[in-house]
């Protein structure tokens, strides 16, 4: 991963950028670096031109809720960066909570966001903590996208923007259950899910299966629908 430098309201941020190909901007779970994402990124970059932000205060949260402030400054950064690095319209990959990020980002800068790939990401029903299996998972509460409410606003703008939506989901997430999934696929017009094998890290227990995901999702293969 080659490390680059963009000004962002006169300040030096970092990127990670590897590959060739069309832009794909890949946002990390929150309480993450791009750096703890490099294998699958470099699996990722075998398809496209990754660009890995590091979003200033995304990675000083990990374990909690977004709170709404912080989910709508990073989005109105993440809009500077692309504007300052002369990106867009571009390709947004969120994992977990950088899958809410990236929802809350196409919706606020339409004209930058041209694709989302959703990779077991938060933000749909709020859930009690049981997961589908009916045990109790203490990270429950990680699928609470900003504290006190959804985004159902966003995800149904989305979805009259007929915006390109793909989903990727492992069946053993034990952080965000099935109904939930299903509950923002619903919401923003059933797009296709691409199931997987693993828990919610897949991606970065298996870099090498998220490089062959992605290249199915990003080259616009038959996925599986989930069922």
């Amino acid at each position: 991963m080659h490390w680059s430098t963009v000004h962002v309201d006169a300040r030096a941020e970092m990127c990670g950028v590897l590959g060739r190909g069309t832009p794909v901007v890949f946002l990390p779970e929150c309480g993450s670096t791009p750096w703890t994402y490099r294998h699958a990124l470099a699996t990722l970059a075998r398809s496209a031109r990754v660009y890995a932000p590091a979003i200033p205060g995304f990675a000083a949260a990990p374990g909690s809720p977004l709170e709404e402030r912080m989910l709508a400054d990073c989005s109105s950064w993440l809009g500077r960066f692309l504007e300052a690095a002369g990106l867009g319209p571009v390709t947004l990959v969120g994992h977990s909570f950088g899958g809410a990020l990236a929802i809350r980002a196409a919706h606020d800068h339409p004209d930058r966001v041209t694709r989302l790939v959703l990779v077991n990401p938060v933000g749909g029903t709020r859930f009690d903590g049981v997961s589908d299996d009916g045990d109790r998972d203490g990270a429950g509460r990680l699928d609470r996208t900003a504290r006190g409410r959804e985004p159902t606003a966003e995800l149904t703008r989305l979805a009259e923007r007929r915006l390109p939506v793909s989903l990727l989901w492992s069946r053993g997430d034990r952080r965000v259950p099935r109904a939930s999934l299903e509950s923002l696929r619903r919401l923003l017009g059933s797009p296709p899910v691409f199931t997987v094998p693993g828990g919610h890290e897949w991606l970065l227990s298996d870099p090498e299966y998220f490089g062959n995901a992605m290249r199915t999702v990003l080259g616009g293969f038959p996925v599986e629908v989930a069922a």
